[in-house]
């Protein structure tokens, strides 16, 4: 007999899925306990077992034949008692680690390797052991490309074998995932560094001190254009707007030897940099554009990705000598990002330009924001939007029988299903980037709000 009221609660579904793990990898964010309470909760009322894992893939990886994995230590069971009043608490419940099982597939090709593949027919076997049937993972774009591979390497195995579903649930305060408009956390990490913002902003009236606010956001600048657009910033520079001509390259030098580092075929590692020199002028441009307007205070947000591409004469001005010996570069000549403040140097160079263009001092400080943003307390358009993820991944295994998804939620907290294959370069095994697009609305948002400069 159909219902005659609109308050129907959700059917119980018909479906093999007996028992899924969940886990969290890689940096926190905010909402991450929404996610995971509310994708618990639904799984429990439908009968379904939950294993929460511990601190990402740590236990998956360090499985052996002979072990066990342990309820308490490795992980927790989230039932329906727990999932209760999850929604809105701090932190991640079942903790993070950034272990990454799938880094030795680097191509297609490597899937046919054993040893390459190794680490995740371990994780497997683990998940195996425990007799679960789905994995969810939680992350940024290596978690997501960690699960595709995941998919890959259940796709090659014998008929034989259990086949496990994979899901991921896209994580990230950066924002720069392809397939989901905002990341849940975003709207969190942006209004916590938009209220520091404003605060900057209202001690610069007051002191005519400038400031340069550094923020996460290694190869997109959503988390800069977010926080300076919401918190008044007289600027915002990512690294979408260093333009092509401004991009030199040189010689990539180990800090601690200051010898070359050569190539395979003993060519020097040459590392892609841009001339500092025009972000200096841009922001000198818009402190005297604001003044001219009467307006004497300036607090610019740049995002930290533009630490990669500095030359090694400024990267070494930005740290001490133990700090500056002590970088590693990767394979393409890049330094790790989040051990270079280069907001004090930025602001060093700006105070230096202005004085030679106008022959007064204008003090300029530099910050760096990031650890204190990741576990915010979640604003609640990310409750909601982390509830509906949550809840996707229980509606896309145990009532529409999907696997090798990601869970994207729109504007309108409608759920969709993007495949592995629409966010994944396959020929090279990563995920697909999503910077900020220049010229795009939100991209020019921020410019028609900031200080006019007459080109």
């Amino acid at each position: 007999m159909p219902s005659t009221s609109n308050l129907v609660s959700p059917k119980l579904p018909k479906t093999d899925i007996k028992r899924v793990a969940i886990l969290f990898s890689g940096g926190p964010a905010p909402t991450a306990n929404a996610v995971i309470g509310s994708a618990a909760i639904c799984f429990a009322r439908a009968g379904i077992e939950v294993y929460g894992m511990k601190n990402g893939y740590t236990a998956l990886v360090e499985y052996k034949d002979d072990s066990k994995i342990e309820e308490g230590k490795h992980y927790i069971r989230l039932d329906k008692q727990i999932g209760e009043g999850l929604r809105t608490s701090r932190g991640i419940c079942i903790g993070t680690a950034r272990v990454n099982p799938g880094k030795l597939l680097k191509k297609p090709i490597d899937l046919k390797d054993p040893e390459k593949t190794a680490p995740l027919m371990t994780v497997y076997k683990a998940l195996r052991s425990m007799d679960v049937d789905a994995l969810i993972s939680i992350g940024g774009d290596d978690t997501l490309t960690t699960a595709a591979k995941f998919k890959l390497v259940m796709d090659a195995l014998p008929d034989t074998e259990k086949r496990l579903k994979v899901i991921h649930l896209p994580k990230t305060i950066d924002n720069d995932y392809k397939g989901i408009d905002f990341t849940f956390g975003y709207f969190t990490a942006v209004e916590m560094l938009a209220a520091e913002i404003r605060n900057l902003l209202a001690d610069s009236e007051a002191t005519e001190t400038g400031y340069i606010a550094q923020v996460m956001g290694r190869s997109a600048a959503w988390l800069a254009y977010g926080a300076s657009i919401a918190g008044e910033g007289s600027l915002v520079i990512g690294l979408e707007d260093i333009h092509q001509n401004w991009y030199d390259s040189e010689p990539t030098v180990d800090p601690d030897t200051g010898k070359e580092i050569l190539t395979k075929d003993g060519t020097p590692l040459m590392r892609q940099i841009f001339d500092v020199q025009k972000i200096v002028n841009r922001c000198v441009d818009v402190i005297q554009a604001r003044e001219l307007e009467g307006k004497t205070a300036f607090v610019a947000v740049v995002s930290e990705g533009l630490a990669e591409y500095l030359p090694l004469s400024e990267i070494k001005m930005c740290c001490s000598d133990d700090e500056y010996r002590s970088l590693k570069p990767d394979t393409f000549g890049h330094f790790p990002v989040s051990q270079l403040k280069y907001s004090a140097r930025l602001g060093r160079l700006i105070a230096e330009e202005y004085k030679r263009r106008t022959g007064k001092s204008k003090k300029m400080v530099g910050l760096q924001f990031g650890y204190e943003v990741r576990c915010n307390q979640a604003t609640a358009f990310d409750v909601i939007l982390g509830s509906q993820i949550g809840v996707g991944a229980y509606k896309a295994l145990a009532e529409l029988d999907k696997n090798g998804v990601m869970i994207s939620v729109g504007h309108t907290m409608d759920i969709t299903y993007p495949v592995f294959e629409e966010l994944i370069d396959m020929s090279r095994l990563r995920a697909h980037e999503r910077p900020i697009g220049v010229g795009s609305d939100m991209h020019q948002l921020a410019r028609y709000l900031e200080g006019w400069v007459k080109e």
